[in-house]
């Protein structure tokens, strides 16, 4: 049987369409790759972004050339997000770059345009050129570029930023003169110039609120002025200025004009003037010495004939009356015994005399002295600025109130007839006794010459046997402690969080004038110590007085509750600025709280925050700031000495709560 003959067909039904696959895969490989199927969407043009973006963009371009910074645009308000940018409202208002490895130069017409920012920190990086203008930064409190390599000189257009707290400019390699209009800058507290190439001479720095300052290191030259800023200041913050002088760092300042001129040792320095007459060049010769030294031998020629003449008719006028007496040997006793007695009345009127001057003279110079605040009479009241409007009797006569009884003595307020009001604080002997009067003198003339506006200045003191008074001005508006606990329930709340921010401020300020003006110390900070002014700002009172008492166990438990731990283990040891900032985080407590220090329970700074919120019960509407509030009072009251900041620092951290709360409100504003 013949086997059936199958006609196959082209294209197998089965593999039809697996050839038809491959074919539009070919196909689709085949295309090229710079044609996708599905265009992405186009990178964001500097053109859309916000202008803060597009500065901090042109900045990184010349500032990061090592590209450091990995700042992407994805999305319109991603750069609030970048390395070191903090926005609010969407707006940069603060830009730090510490560290960061930068490399480049800071370019002009860049952050300039953050007219909105608050810090610019590039500390420690590797930028170099000059400095741009950055007058456009009117809201700039804190500048920051050391560890650096800017060049050029100090940046003029910082003279015109009047809100700036904090310029720190050190290690860099900035040249020519410090402005001496840096004084416009009048909010100024923090001053870093050291380690530059500045010359010329130092400005005469007089703002008040000036409390950290170091030029040292520099090529400053001349004398250091004498003002009351620059004079708190140590002489660490002038160091490694040779040619720097004055009363400040104890070092005399050269005569401008020598008393002699040497003419010893080489050729006149000073080359003879020229003078250039119708195209020919004359040279003024100086005089001829010889011709000098033969005026001034003719002179003394004159001179010497002189004097030699009036020996020679002295001496003949003697020989005359001496031949006169032998003509006349006989005079009468009479006559010799009255010229005795003429001798011996003229001579006692001239001891009357002399005797009188010396009366006077003395009597001048007691005013004198009296006038100078340096100088303590025992008996006086002494006035530390001058002249007062009161004297002692009339003081004496003044009408008194108590306000009070502390560790140190008794407080009155006198009314004099006048119209004067002081305050009066009359030391315990008892505890002062250990004191001697003329250490008592010249520790009162320091702390005399304190003056701030937290300090509630000393206006005079008085010193006689047994008795001390130390007169102040006279605060209207009470105690600290009165407007915590004074008027209040058990259960009312605490002051608000923003008025013991203001008060921790003033506090601190004061705190941190006389460790930096003097090598005093407060040493007996407590809420009945702090006075509340006219226009209810926080002035210190009873500060240096401590070093004079005995230091031992008051019995008090709320006064005994602000002194350190060092200071409690051991009786005889006295305050230090440490005891000082752990007293300042103890008031803070009780700001925060209302609660006294004996009832302050001991904990641990992690712990503090959970009990200010239970004694503040429903003030928590502020909890962020509320919170560095309380962190700055548990790095305060820390138990090792070792661990608690300088007192410049406290009040550096208290700013820095005051200016976030100043940004976020001018945010809400804007």
């Amino acid at each position: 049987m013949p086997t059936p003959i199958h006609t196959p067909t082209l294209f197998p039904h089965k593999h039809f369409l697996s050839l038809l696959l491959l074919l539009l895969l070919l196909l689709t490989l085949s295309l090229p790759s710079t044609t996708p199927l599905v265009p992405p969407p186009p990178p964001p043009s500097t053109s859309t972004l916000p202008s803060d973006a597009v500065a901090l963009l042109s900045f990184k371009s010349k500032a990061d050339l090592d590209n450091t910074l990995l700042y992407t645009t994805t999305d319109r308000f991603d750069y609030c997000q970048w390395q070191g940018v903090k926005c609010v409202q969407n707006r940069v208002v603060r830009f730090v770059l510490r560290g960061s490895g930068l490399r480049g130069s800071f370019p002009p017409d860049t952050l300039s345009r953050l007219d909105q920012l608050r810090v610019l920190s590039l500390r420690n990086n590797s930028l170099s050129g000059p400095l741009p203008y950055l007058s456009q930064l009117s809201n700039l409190k804190s500048l920051v570029l050391d560890h650096n390599y800017f060049s050029g000189s100090f940046p003029p257009s910082v003279l015109s930023l009047h809100r700036i707290l904090i310029l720190d400019l050190s290690h860099n390699n900035l040249t020519g003169p410090i402005p001496a209009d840096i004084t416009v800058l009048d909010r100024l507290d923090y001053l870093k110039l050291d380690s530059n190439r500045f010359n010329g001479t130092i400005p005469p720095l007089n703002q008040s609120s000036l409390t950290f300052l170091n030029v040292s290191d520099n090529n400053l030259t001349g004398p250091i002025p004498v003002t009351p800023t620059l004079a708190r200041f140590r002489i660490s913050s002038f160091s490694s200025n040779p040619n720097l002088c004055g009363e400040i760092i104890n070092k005399e300042c050269p005569s401008d004009r020598p008393f002699f001129n040497s003419s010893s040792g080489g050729s006149d320095s000073t080359a003879p003037p020229l003078i250039q007459s119708q195209g020919v060049n004359v040279v003024l010769s100086p005089p001829s010495p010889k011709k000098k030294h033969s005026r001034v031998g003719v002179v003394l020629g004159v001179i010497v004939g002189a004097l030699i003449l009036v020996a020679a008719v002295l001496c003949l006028f003697a020989v005359f009356e001496k031949l006169r007496s032998r003509d006349r040997p006989s005079k009468s006793s009479a006559n010799e015994a009255e010229a005795v007695n003429s001798s011996a009345v003229t001579e006692a009127e001239f001891v009357d005399t002399a005797t009188e001057a010396a009366k006077e003279k003395k009597i001048d110079t007691t005013a004198t002295e009296a006038r100078e605040p340096a100088v303590v009479k025992s008996g006086n009241l002494i006035f530390c600025s001058g002249e007062g409007m009161y004297d002692l009797e009339r003081l004496m006569r003044a009408s008194a109130e108590l306000l009070g009884r502390g560790t140190m003595g008794t407080t009155y307020k006198a009314v004099m007839n006048n119209g004067v009001v002081v305050s009066v604080k009359r030391l315990d002997a008892g505890k002062t006794a250990i004191t001697s009067g003329e250490v008592f003198e010249r520790h009162m003339e320091v702390v005399g010459g304190l003056k701030h506006p937290n300090l509630v200045p000393v206006r005079a003191y008085f010193q006689a046997k047994d008795e001390r008074l130390i007169i102040y001005d006279y605060q209207p508006n009470g105690s600290l402690f009165n407007l915590i606990h004074g008027s209040r329930s058990t259960r009312a709340k605490p002051l608000h969080w923003t008025s013991c921010l203001k008060i921790a401020e003033d506090v601190s300020q004061g705190l941190a004038y006389i460790h930096q003006a003097s090598k005093l110390i407060h040493g007996n900070l407590k809420s009945s110590n702090v006075l509340l002014g006219s226009d209810f700002e926080a002035c210190l009172t009873d500060y240096a007085l401590s070093v004079l008492a005995d230091s031992s166990s008051t019995g008090d438990p709320d006064s005994e509750g602000y002194k350190a731990p060092e200071i409690r283990k051991s009786s005889g040891r006295r305050a230090t600025p440490k005891s000082d900032v752990y007293a300042f985080g103890v008031l803070l407590l009780e700001l925060l709280t209302g609660k006294p220090p004996s009832q302050h329970p001991f904990l641990s700074p992690a712990d503090m925050w959970d009990w200010v919120v239970a004694m503040r019960e429903e003030d928590g509407g502020d909890d962020n700031r509320l919170c560095m509030l309380v962190d700055v009072a548990g790095i305060c009251s820390l138990t090792s000495p070792e661990q608690r900041p300088l007192m410049w620092q406290v009040l550096k951290m208290v700013r820095e709560v005051k200016e976030s709360v100043v940004v976020e409100d001018d945010a809400r504003n804007t």
